[in-house]
């Protein structure tokens, strides 16, 4: 028998003995890791385990905070960033059943807020621009220009 596999056994065996003595509904779990070479990682758990309560579990109990750093926090924060940086541009979107979806339209969102803006002062500019006679274009137009410009800056002051 290989080293690894009696590793295995006797891990196995500890955590049958460990578990015997937890309350019924408790759930195990092993990590064995060695700092810099993942490849040797080691988890051994129970079935049924939710992998999502080990990280509440170190969460609360293990020192695991929202505030510190680490490399899957910052993945996950680098996804979130480019979601909304590549939808306020309108392109890239994630396929239509990802998690970053969301981050994207709100990206998309802004970014068609700013495009109704800009678009807004680009004709308040070229109505009220005066032509070679220094004479301003239609009244009508112009007010109507100023009023749209209005209505943007209420909207999304609100």
């Amino acid at each position: 028998m290989s080293a690894t596999n009696r590793f295995h056994q006797v891990a196995n065996d500890a955590l049958v003995m460990i578990s015997e003595n937890l309350n019924p509904d408790a759930k195990l779990a092993l990590v064995i890791y060695t700092p810099g070479e993942p490849e040797l990682d080691i988890v051994l758990k129970d079935g049924g385990l939710s992998v999502d309560e080990v990280v509440n579990t170190l969460r609360r109990r293990g020192g695991l905070s929202l505030d510190g750093d680490n490399v899957y926090k910052r993945s996950v924060c680098d996804v979130i960033i480019g979601a909304l940086a590549t939808g306020k541009q309108n392109n890239n979107p994630p396929p239509a059943d990802h998690w970053s979806l969301e981050f994207w339209d709100i990206g998309r969102a802004e970014g068609a807020q700013r495009d109704e803006l800009v678009a807004a002062l680009e004709h308040l500019v070229t109505v009220t621009t005066p032509d070679a006679n220094g004479q301003i274009g239609a009244e009508e137009e112009h007010l109507a220009s100023l009023d749209h410009a209005r209505a943007l800056i209420r909207l999304h002051r609100a």
